[in-house]
């Protein structure tokens, strides 16, 4: 019998498996993953930022765990030798409006920890001569990463510590006693006297498949991005985002420069019929029934047809997306878009269409699932697996 089986090989899964054992070195922990190597959907589906904790609700878990991350990646790239970046995020105001929410903005970063600096136009256009604003807020903090790199790291220190990493073990059942777990898996029977569950896009089915009923749907939205075409990717010093509308529930297409050299735009917010659908079209009949039978999904697009329907339009025009990206790059041209793989984000939904806005975590006696845990959790993947270490931990 294992101590602990960790279901999910994404970097929060991988992240807590690495973390127990740092706990309790003596202790049996195994990984379970159903794709053929780790870090295979939202883990190495992204841009690579690593966020300084600017949106989120003072006081939530989210806020804290980034800022929490946002040393721990950076201290944890430096000491595994991956790339790491701090080009510093500059969130750029094209409006009186958005110039308004920008220092509302700026007050919620400041109550979160950050420090920032106010830009005014001029100031904007000399260190970033390719971008265009009324105004801007620049966070020296955020960085970028290459969160494959870390994923795969994190693998290889589960296994130096005595763990191991099974990989083609999709999970088929889960059956908790008084005493311990049982977990059919890639047909092989594994038991255990804890169970933690990190299961991203599939995180509602396993909590089902665990006996509970979850009180969220996991909705999987694609998030497409652009490449930028090298002569303008020179251009771009920072990361820049807009500024996000306080009524969407994300953040808006923005530009990242990668630790590759590369630049790219994006990611939009397009909901799919594929929970792990990462080609445009991609339709997965049980995924659509599930996203397209639950209530909540209709209330949601109730709630936000409009923006809906836009982002949809961009997802099918290039042009559509680029108007987006040339409100604060105003050169940048269709041609500049070059294709580049799309990522899936895990966003729980519940009954009502309301967006699960924090990371959320269920407890069973003897299980704990990681049920919501969208960005920034790739940042905050060391700081989650501690908090879940301590609750698993703590009886």
């Amino acid at each position: 019998m294992e101590d602990v089986i960790v279901v999910g090989g994404g970097i929060v899964g991988l992240a807590t498996a690495w973390r127990l054992l740092q706990a309790r070195p003596a202790d049996s922990v195994v990984v379970l993953e159903k794709e053929t190597e780790v870090g295979r959907h939202q883990s190495g589906h992204n841009s690579g930022v690593i966020h300084s904790g600017v949106y989120y609700q003072p006081g939530s878990l989210k806020a804290r765990l980034c800022r929490a991350g946002l040393r721990a990646t950076k201290d944890f790239c430096r000491d595994h030798g991956i790339p790491l970046a701090t080009p510093g995020k500059l969130v750029v105001a094209t409006s009186d409006d958005e110039v308004h929410r920008l220092r509302a903005l700026r007050e919620r970063a400041t109550t979160n920890g950050l420090t920032t600096e106010w830009l005014g136009a001029g100031e904007l256009r000399r260190r970033e001569p390719a971008i265009a604003g009324r105004a801007a807020m620049l966070v020296p903090e955020t960085g970028v990463t290459d969160y494959r790199a870390v994923t795969r790291t994190l693998a290889r220190l589960v296994a130096d510590a005595g763990g191991r990493v099974l990989t083609g073990a999709a999970v088929t059942s889960v059956h908790e006693t008084r005493d311990a777990v049982t977990v059919v898996a890639g047909g092989q029977v594994h038991r255990a006297r804890r169970l933690v569950v990190c299961a991203g896009l599939q995180a509602d089915r396993l909590l089902r498949l665990a006996g509970v009923e979850p009180d969220f749907r996991v909705v999987p939205f694609r998030g497409e991005y652009y490449r930028v075409a090298p002569q303008r990717a020179e251009q771009i010093r920072h990361l820049v985002y807009p500024v996000p509308d306080p009524r969407l529930p994300f953040l808006g297409v923005h530009v990242t420069p990668g630790v590759d050299g590369s630049v790219t735009v994006g990611p939009n917010a397009v909901p799919g019929l594929a929970r792990e659908g990462y080609r445009k079209g991609q339709v997965v009949w049980r995924d659509a029934v599930d996203a397209l039978g639950y209530p909540g999904t209709w209330r949601l697009a109730r709630r936000h047809w409009r923006s809906g329907l836009a982002e949809a339009r961009n997802s099918l025009s290039r042009r559509g997306y680029l108007a987006a990206v040339r409100r604060y790059w105003p050169d940048l041209t269709v041609e500049d878009l070059l294709p580049h793989e799309a990522g899936i984000r895990a966003q729980a939904v519940r009954h009502d269409g309301t967006l699960v806005d924090d990371f959320l975590l269920r407890r069973t006696g003897r299980s704990l699932h990681v049920c919501n845990a969208p960005s920034p959790a790739a940042t905050s993947a060391l700081p989650i697996a501690d908090l879940v270490v301590q609750r698993l931990l703590a009886d």
